[in-house]
C-alpha cells in the first residue's frame, strides 16, 4: 500500500485532515498485515515548503518508523520514500514497489533525486 502525502497550508485543520488521512490508511495497513509506503518531499522533511508540510512529513517519517516496530514481529514493513519535486514518477513507484516486496528493509528512508545532498538531514 502506498500513502502519497498532500501539500497542505499552514492551517491547523488542513495539517489535521492529511495527518488523519494517513492515521486511517496506516491503520487499515496494520490490520490487515500488509505492508506501507509513505511518499513525501524530500523539500518538506527540510522544512522548505512551509511549516504545515514540514508537520506532515516529518510525522509520517516518524510514524513509519514507529510502524516499523509494530510490523516488525509481524511480517510487514513501513517505510518512507522521499522525493525531489522533479522526481519520475515511474522510479517513485518502482522504489516503493520494492519496499513493499522485500521485508527485509523496514523503518528506513529512501530518497530519491540530489535535493538532499549537503543538507543536514533528519
Amino acid at each position: 500500500m502506498i500513502h502519497r502525502a498532500k501539500d497542505v497550508g499552514n492551517d491547523w485543520p488542513d495539517i489535521l485532515a492529511e495527518l488523519t488521512r494517513a492515521f486511517v490508511f496506516s491503520r487499515d495497513a496494520a490490520v490487515e498485515q500488509r505492508s506501507f509506503v509513505y511518499v513525501v518531499r524530500q523539500d518538506d522533511l527540510l522544512g522548505r515548503r512551509g511549516t504545515g508540510n514540514a508537520i506532515v512529513a516529518t510525522g509520517l517519517l516518524s510514524a513509519a518508523r514507529t510502524a516499523a516496530l509494530e510490523g516488525a514481529g509481524k511480517g510487514w514493513t513501513a517505510n518512507v520514500v522521499a522525493i525531489d519535486v522533479d522526481a519520475d514518477p515511474a522510479t517513485v513507484d518502482g522504489w516503493a514497489q520494492r519496499l513493499l516486496e522485500d521485508g527485509g528493509v523496514t523503518g528506513e528512508i529512501v530518497r530519491i533525486g540530489a535535493g538532499h545532498i549537503g543538507k543536514a538531514l533528519p
